[in-house]
């Protein structure tokens, strides 16, 4: 069964840190492109943070960037790691994996493996 399992959400102050995690497994994980997805109440998804298959190009949304690191092992997991938390880093963070290609994708619509969410609430 190809499954995406996100883990490592919770309840964080502000300007605190979290690192999500992300397992994979059904399906030749060295060979797909990840990306990080969030969804706030109320609002559509907004894509944070994309990862090529090698591990070595990153791409982040300005609202991220020099905050969240997105990383990968050579087994079956991806991490985005959280610093600087905001309120407005509010969100059911998603994981996903896609095709492929020489710079990872940041559209949604390419990714076709989605895992179940995992919730963030960054308040005082």
């Amino acid at each position: 069964e190809v499954q995406l399992v996100e883990s490592g959400g919770g309840l964080v102050e502000p300007g605190g840190s979290l690192t999500l995690s992300c397992v994979a497994s059904g399906f030749t994980f060295g060979m797909h492109d990840m990306i990080w997805v969030r969804q706030a109440p109320g609002k559509g998804p907004e894509w944070v943070s994309a990862l090529n298959s090698g591990g070595d190009i990153p791409d982040y949304a300005d609202s991220v960037k020099g905050r969240f690191t997105i990383s990968r092992d050579n087994a079956n997991t991806v991490y985005l790691q959280m610093n600087s938390l905001k309120p407005e880093d509010t969100a059911v963070y998603y994981c996903a994996a896609g095709q492929r290609y020489s710079l990872p994708s940041y559209r949604p619509h390419d990714y076709n493996t989605w895992g179940q969410g995992t919730q963030v609430t960054v308040s005082s």
